[in-house]
């Protein structure tokens, strides 16, 4: 399927549309400074989000940690 040669390439470009049987279903575009600025953790709850289960801890370190221990 090769999605890491489509995220480099949606890295050097303005975006990428992803279609499934000719019907557009997502968009890849470049990370920007601009997306930097604000961490994950601080950004705002999407609908939905603020009625899950509240963590004593910031689950992004445990992700990350899982994501790099290959």
């Amino acid at each position: 399927m090769k999605t890491g040669e489509w995220v480099r390439k949606a890295a050097h470009s303005e975006s990428i549309v992803v279609m499934d049987r000719r019907r557009p279903v997502a968009k890849l575009v470049p990370f920007t400074a601009e997306d930097q600025e604000m961490p994950f953790s601080d950004r705002p709850l999407v609908k939905g989000f603020s009625s899950l289960p509240k963590l004593p801890h910031d689950s992004t370190v445990f992700l990350s940690e899982d994501r790099d221990r290959v």
